[in-house]
């Protein structure tokens, strides 16, 4: 409940000021807590309670905002889930999550409901695209009992008989946030309370936040930097947040010019996509504090927007599992994700173990009050020959293995180099290349497949492949493959042909 009061805190305290602004409407913190109150009446209504865990299949809109502040008010589990999640992983994810409820926009969920439909009738079927031939959809385990619109709004909720059992009950899980595990498969962190009070004043202290601040959230809220970011930190400071869910760099750019945008936390694909806007002008702000995280931030793209719009992007390193690692204070030293929030300890050890190091790559290792209660499904990682802490793993000394690879200089910077695993990160979400490459070469005239992901001059991340062909086919064949089977940021953007892989 602690998120719920924090909004009551701040509606006391500032109950006419502006809480929350989309488009052109806004809602002053009273008229938010009044929202609240009002969207928990009705989920209660629902059978909704203590424990409960509520999926939020929304986008960045206010409606999510809201019905999660609700949902803390019930003492539920907020679970917030991508809406563009297609049938193979909600399938998995309500495997893993025994959601009471999942609540979605129009056409939002249309995986389940696909799902659902087939299981109810063998004639079943789900569109692939406009002029797509119609394919059956799998059956699911899953059917709601009910569904019912929310009051005032095209919202649908669907409820299930499900109830939180064995390591899923805790009474201290607040919110559940898919990632993605080693082998592309989703994978649910639990965070409590505690955590995310833990991010909040990292990144509300770091930033210097104050109820004044206008933050702009263009991050998706169902990551957990845009959750981070965007929803924990302005409400734990009182600030404004501005939701924005149309990724238009020429719209962005509008809006951090007529607002003063203070608080900025984006992507290096975002921000090398505003330098290249035309008509972009220094910005008259001062003190902006705009944070680029979810892949290693170019030179390039940070020279340039230092340049274009006069502000220096501060480089971060941000995890699931950890909440906020590491941030350039200073935005001088773009490549390196700068030195840890202030209680974060940050160590590199050698692969094969030993004593930490300083200046040579190695595996990172943090310790933090941030880090999660675990997961959902329970993931089982193959041991290392040699024994040890696997990642994913926290030591006897409470020392998390993160799997990314780095080094530490030094003055304490760190600079990340890669993963030990091939989890990669595509604008911030995890894309697991072996699921990729699995995807393509089940594709018929695919013999093989070896995937990576590249970056653009201008910081845009993006998986590509290299393909061996058993017979004749065009690169569009095997992208509309992987369209039908993979989520949108996982399918390869580019299809290169060879003879035979590389060593």
């Amino acid at each position: 409940m602690f998120l719920y009061q924090w909004l009551s805190q701040v509606a006391g305290d500032h109950g006419s000021g502006k809480a929350l602004v989309y488009r052109d409407t806004y809602l002053s913190w009273r008229g938010f807590i009044h929202r609240v109150d009002r969207r928990a009446q009705e989920l209660h209504a629902m059978g909704i309670g203590p424990g409960a865990w509520v999926g939020l299949m929304l986008g960045n809109v206010p409606d999510f905002v809201i019905l999660a502040l609700a949902v803390s008010k019930l003492k539920g589990v907020v679970v917030p889930l991508d809406p563009t999640t297609g049938n193979r992983e909600l399938e998995l994810i309500l495997e893993a999550a025994p959601l009471r409820a999942l609540i979605t926009r129009p056409r939002g969920g249309e995986g389940a409901q696909a799902a659902a439909a087939a299981a109810m009738s063998s004639s079943s079927t789900s569109l692939r695209g406009p002029s797509a031939p119609l394919r059956p959809a799998p059956p699911s385990k899953f059917i709601p009992e009910t569904r019912r619109r929310l009051q005032g709004t095209l919202l649908t909720c669907s409820l299930y008989k499900r109830s939180p059992s064995n390591g899923t009950s805790r009474p201290d899980v607040a919110v559940v946030q898919f990632t993605a595990d080693v082998g592309g498969d989703p994978k649910g962190v639990l965070r409590s309370a505690a955590n995310l009070e833990t991010s909040a004043t990292l990144i509300g202290g770091t930033l210097e936040m104050t109820p004044s601040d206008r933050v702009l959230c263009t991050v998706p809220l169902h990551h957990s930097y845009g959750f981070d970011f965007g929803m924990l930190a302005t409400l734990a400071n009182g600030s404004t947040l501005f939701l924005e869910d149309e990724v238009s760099p020429k719209r962005i750019a509008k809006l951090v010019r007529e607002h003063s945008i203070d608080v900025f936390p984006g992507t290096p694909g975002l921000f090398g996509s505003l330098v290249r806007v035309p008509t972009v002008r220094p910005l008259k702000v001062s003190g902006a504090r705009y944070v680029s995280s979810g892949s290693i931030l170019p030179s390039q793209v940070a020279e340039s927007f230092h340049e274009r719009f006069g502000v220096r992007l501060l480089s971060c390193y941000h995890t699931t599992e950890l909440g906020p690692v590491a941030i350039d204070r200073t935005g001088k030293d773009p490549e390196s994700v700068g030195k840890p929030f202030k209680g974060v300890d940050v160590r590199v050890l050698p692969l094969a173990g030993g004593r930490p190091v300083i200046g040579d790559a190695g595996a990172v290792w943090v310790r933090t009050k941030g880090l999660a209660l675990g997961s959902v499904p329970k993931v089982h990682v193959p041991v290392r020959s040699g024994g040890g802490t696997q990642v994913g793993g926290v030591d006897s000394e409470g020392w998390y293995r993160t799997g990314d690879l780095g080094y530490l200089d030094r003055t304490g910077k760190l600079t990340l180099a890669g993963r030990e695993d091939d989890l990669v990160k595509v604008d911030g979400k995890r894309v697991a290349l072996g699921e990729v490459e699995g995807c393509l070469e089940s594709f018929p005239k695919v013999k093989a497949a070896r995937a990576r992901v590249v970056t653009d001059d201008q910081g845009g991340p993006m998986v590509v492949a290299r393909v061996v062909r058993t017979g004749v086919c065009k690169a569009e064949e095997i992208i509309d493959h992987c369209a039908r089977n993979l989520a949108p940021y996982k399918v390869p953007r580019h299809i290169e042909f060879c003879e035979q892989l590389p060593s």
